[in-house]
């Protein structure tokens, strides 16, 4: 037999005996960095509408995007613990801010809104982002998923938003398992690698999760959720709690901002 015929027969051995060569892998499908929709939710389509209507009304110079913990920053009471209004007022009532806060949002519902006109024809100075809770609880993405998700939501605000300035802030610590307190270790390690000592221009990391601790445990004092019938674990700060995450970010966000520092007297 020729060499060549040999060869050649040889590489169809597989298909002449039944077998078959395998198919190449698929690329991993990242769901938290997919952009879906909740527009099935009418309070959801609603508030997607009315933030829409806010952003073209008037200047922005400072956008919150977000989940729940961003939207409470709206909540006005009547008990102290749910009265934000206050510390909004002294830290951002003159700053033309927006919250773009969607309760139970995760990675891919924020990047939904992104692509749907939440950040069209605003140049804020500042955009604070944090995101990735509901990554951990609604669904259960591993660390380095919801790592991607944040990241492709920061590189569409950077995108969409060259000049402006961003505090990206980590997953604030909860109570809700032994798994998602890991997770949430896990996913702001690698934000900190990412975007620690100003490694990617523009953007600047803060894990804020110390103010929430006491003698190295999760301070349930400043926690909503366990004030709550029935009580639940430890995730949304009070109004106690959020002025303290406030307070703590107030110097980077009043530097990256180019105005005064807010826990300065006038």
């Amino acid at each position: 037999m020729a060499p060549l015929t040999r060869r050649l027969l040889l590489a169809g051995a597989p298909l002449l005996l039944g077998g078959a060569v395998p198919a190449p892998p698929r690329p991993k499908t990242v769901l938290a960095a997919v952009p879906i929709s909740r527009m099935d939710l009418r309070w959801w389509r609603e508030r997607h509408q009315q933030k829409l209507a806010e952003l073209r009304r008037g200047r922005v110079d400072l956008v919150f995007l977000g989940d729940s913990i961003t939207q409470d920053w709206e909540l006005t009471g009547p008990a102290e613990w749910q009265n934000f209004r206050p510390a909004w007022d002294r830290f951002y009532g003159d700053r033309n801010a927006v919250n773009l806060g969607f309760k139970g949002d995760a990675t891919s519902h924020l990047l939904w809104r992104i692509y749907n006109g939440e950040l069209d024809g605003i140049a804020p100075k500042a955009a604070v982002i944090l995101i990735g809770a509901n990554n951990l609880g609604r669904v259960h993405w591993p660390a380095e998923d919801n790592a991607e998700g944040i990241n492709t939501v920061v590189a569409e605000v950077r995108r969409r938003l060259p000049r402006t300035k961003i505090l990206l802030l980590g997953i604030l610590p909860s109570e809700r398992s032994a798994w998602a307190t890991q997770t949430t270790l896990d996913v702001n390690h690698a934000l900190a690698a990412q975007y620690g000592n100003g490694a990617v221009p523009g953007v600047t990391f803060m894990d804020v999760g110390g103010v929430f601790m006491r003698a190295g445990a999760l301070d349930r004092s400043l926690f909503l959720d366990p004030l709550l019938k029935p009580p639940e674990p430890p995730l949304h700060p009070t109004a106690q709690g959020q002025e303290r995450m406030a307070a703590a970010i107030e110097p980077t966000l009043a530097m990256l901002m180019g105005d005064r520092n807010h826990l300065k007297p006038r």
